[in-house]
């Protein structure tokens, strides 16, 4: 395993973007456990990327526009119904110690939804992932696979610790709605940005 992938994959996994926010809004609104598991939601919601690319079916969604198009204003749509929700649900964005403990498959579900729902991800696996792999070679599949788990295992531990680390700041938010409010709407804000870019960006 080249060091450049390894760089490639540190470099692409800790840029902010929609799996960052989410990790980083369930530590701040349910700490260091909820953080964990949605750091997990958006690394499982790689995976259909990942066989996407490695079956070939990744080919047909770049060959196909209607395909594409179909899937980027679905994972749009869902973005915007996540800032919707930041907004109006009090259990997006809160650390009231008395709110109950949001549940791991309700966490899990939109972290993976996320994900699953970004065919730029598809995309990128197109064309990252054979950069580092010998097509010519009988172990071109196998590789691929151990380079995807990494980078998924790389997926997870950078989004736990973007999550850990709102969570350790739970306690300084906890008396200031005013705080909890502005941060609420820069969430918001963060998931309408994201879906935007998704919506303007062509394959």
């Amino acid at each position: 395993m080249s060091i450049a992938f390894l760089l490639t994959t540190l470099i692409i996994v800790a840029t902010p973007g929609t799996g960052v926010v989410y990790t980083l809004a369930a530590g701040l609104s349910h700490g260091r456990r909820a953080s964990v598991v949605a750091a997990f939601a958006c690394t499982l919601g790689i995976l259909p990327h990942i066989l996407a690319t490695i079956t070939g079916v990744a080919a047909l969604l770049h060959a196909s526009a209607t395909a594409f198009q179909i899937l980027k204003y679905a994972g749009v749509a869902y973005l915007l119904y996540m800032a919707w929700a930041t907004l109006r649900d009090k259990e997006a964005i809160t650390v009231d110690r008395a709110t109950e403990p949001v549940s791991a498959g309700r966490t899990i579900v939109r972290g993976v939804l996320i994900n699953l729902l970004n065919p730029k991800l598809t995309m990128f696996f197109f064309a990252f992932l054979p950069q580092f792999v010998d097509p010519a070679n009988s172990g071109a599949v196998p590789r691929m696979l151990l380079l995807s788990a990494v980078f998924m295992l790389a997926t997870f531990l950078v989004f736990a610790l973007y999550g850990i680390l709102a969570a350790s700041v739970r306690d300084r938010v906890t008396s200031r709605p005013r705080v909890m409010a502005w941060l609420r709407r820069t969430f918001a804000g963060s998931f309408v940005a994201l879906g935007a870019k998704l919506a303007f960006t062509a394959r």
